[in-house]
């Protein structure tokens, strides 16, 4: 089976051309039922694949792209999804405190008793918490 999505649009003209050529089913191999593709090829000469090509022709049409993905894209279309990339949830309380935190250690920076590089380390540590 291939790996790329397949085409509603694709499908539908081979099923109707399925109704004008003398041989049909290569919609169904094209969607990758190999079984119902070959049951249709080998009742070329009855008029039965032609009626129902025709039939499955318009129904690719009148379904809606979603519905067509989920029947014949399983697995390679991805579901949209509203928690694709969920918001993390932050405490307000631990803003407030980081916040006070980062107050205090630039006070301490300001007044000399932590170097640039503690504070940043310290600060990156803090504001870990939150992330």
């Amino acid at each position: 089976m291939s790996s790329k999505p397949k085409s509603r649009k694709i499908a539908a003209l081979l099923a109707f051309s399925g109704v004008v050529l003398p041989v049909s089913g290569f919609h169904k191999l094209y969607l990758g039922q190999p079984l119902w593709g070959v049951i249709y090829l080998l009742l070329w000469w009855t008029p039965i694949p032609n009626i129902a090509s025709a039939i499955e022709g318009v129904w690719y049409l009148g379904q809606s792209q979603d519905e067509f993905d989920r029947k014949f894209n399983c697995g390679l279309v991805p579901e949209i999804s509203e928690n694709i990339n969920p918001t993390p949830v932050v405490d307000p309380a631990q803003v407030g405190a980081v916040a006070d935190a980062l107050r205090q250690l630039d006070s301490l920076r300001q007044e000399g008793l932590v170097s640039e590089y503690e504070f940043e380390q310290k600060r990156r540590q803090l504001l870990d918490r939150i992330a």
